[in-house]
C-alpha cells in the first residue's frame, strides 16, 4: 500500500482550470467573483490536507466493469487500485460554508472542491508511474465506478480490498462517498497499455468533469 498526504501547492491548480471548472470556459468571470474566488483560495490553502492511497495487485478483481473499461484493461499485466481525496477537513469547510447560507461561495467551493480530488487523482498517477517505470511499464487512464458503464454500487466491492487503509473515506449505503470530493477506482498497468486522452464519445454520461473542461 502506499499512501500519501499533499499541500494544496502539490496540486498546481491554476485559476484558469478552477473557473472552467466552475463553468466559464476560457472566459474569466468578473472582478467581484475572481475576488470571491481568489478569498476561498487563499482560506483552502492553510488547512486542505488532500491524500491519495493505492496499491497493486496482478490479479483483476472480481468487478463487473462493463465492455467500455474491459477493452482499456485488456493488456494489463497488474493493476492499482486508488483512493483520492480532499480530505475530511475541505469538507467541513463546505458544511460550514452551506451553514452561512453564502451560495456564491458555496458554489465556488464546491467547484474548487472537485478540482482538489481530480488534482490529487493526478498526483497519485505520477507517484505511481514513478513505481511501475522501473518496469518498463505505462498506466492506463483512471476508471471509477460511476463511469463509462461501471455501476456505483461497485463500490462496496472495492473499498473491502483496502482493509481499512481507504485515507479517511468510507462508503454511505448508498455507495457514495464520505467526504464526497473523493475518487476512486482502478487502473491498468503494463508494457502494452497506453494513456489515452479522454475519449467521451466513448462515454454517454452528461455531468462528467472531463466532459465538462472540454466544452
Amino acid at each position: 500500500m502506499t499512501k500519501k498526504g499533499l499541500k494544496y501547492e502539490d496540486l498546481r491548480i491554476s485559476f484558469s482550470e478552477l473557473y472552467e471548472q466552475m463553468g466559464y470556459g476560457q472566459t474569466i468571470p468578473d472582478a467581484v467573483t475572481q475576488k470571491e474566488t481568489e478569498r476561498i483560495t487563499e482560506e483552502v490553502r492553510a488547512f486542505l490536507k488532500p491524500r491519495f492511497c493505492f496499491f497493486v495487485q496482478r490479479e483483476m478483481p472480481g468487478f463487473s466493469i462493463g465492455k467500455i473499461i474491459e477493452r482499456q484493461l485488456r493488456s494489463a499485466e497488474a493493476y492499482a487500485m486508488f483512493i483520492c481525496t480532499a480530505g475530511k477537513e475541505f469538507e467541513e469547510y463546505q458544511h460550514r460554508l452551506k451553514e452561512e447560507g453564502d451560495m456564491v461561495r458555496v458554489f465556488i467551493a464546491d467547484a474548487l472542491g472537485s478540482v482538489i480530488a481530480e488534482k490529487t487523482a493526478d498526483r497519485m498517477e505520477e507517484t505511481l508511474q514513478e513505481s511501475i517505470g522501473k518496469l518498463g511499464w505505462h498506466h492506463t487512464n483512471r476508471f471509477s465506478p460511476g463511469y463509462c458503464g461501471w455501476h456505483v454500487s461497485q463500490q462496496q466491492q472495492l473499498f473491502p480490498l483496502f482493509k481499512g487503509e481507504t485515507c479517511g473515506v468510507s462508503l454511505t449505503e448508498s455507495s457514495l462517498m464520505v467526504p464526497i470530493k473523493s475518487v476512486s477506482g482502478i487502473i491498468g498497468l503494463g508494457s502494452r497499455v497506453r494513456h489515452l486522452d479522454y475519449t467521451c464519445g466513448l462515454c454517454d454520461l452528461k455531468d462528467c468533469f472531463r466532459r465538462r473542461t472540454k466544452k
